[in-house]
């Protein structure tokens, strides 16, 4: 399954951690920050995407569009409903 997970706080990187430890699933975390993103990427095996998740661009090189599964759990409500709305019409296409 792949996974696309909005947001590498403490919620985001639970859910990743959760979520990695089944072979099936490609995960890719998406956040600004990317002394974070290297640390997930140090612990666990998931794909990292540097910027900001409400940006269609970012979005589309994480992969949106094959995505199974999204999870935003940025720190800005805004920000998630935002991404997800993006994410909805990039993945209809």
């Amino acid at each position: 399954m792949k996974i696309l997970i909005l947001g590498a706080g403490q919620v985001g990187t639970s859910v990743a951690a959760a979520l990695s430890v089944e072979d099936e699933n490609d995960i890719t975390v998406v956040d600004r920050d990317l002394i974070r993103l290297r640390e997930l990427t140090e612990k666990l095996d998931i794909r990292a995407v540097a910027g900001h998740a409400s940006l269609p661009s970012v979005l589309t090189q994480a992969g949106v569009e094959e995505a199974d599964l999204l999870v935003a759990v940025t720190s800005s409500d805004e920000v998630n409903l935002l991404a997800c709305q993006i994410a909805a019409q990039q993945n209809k296409a």
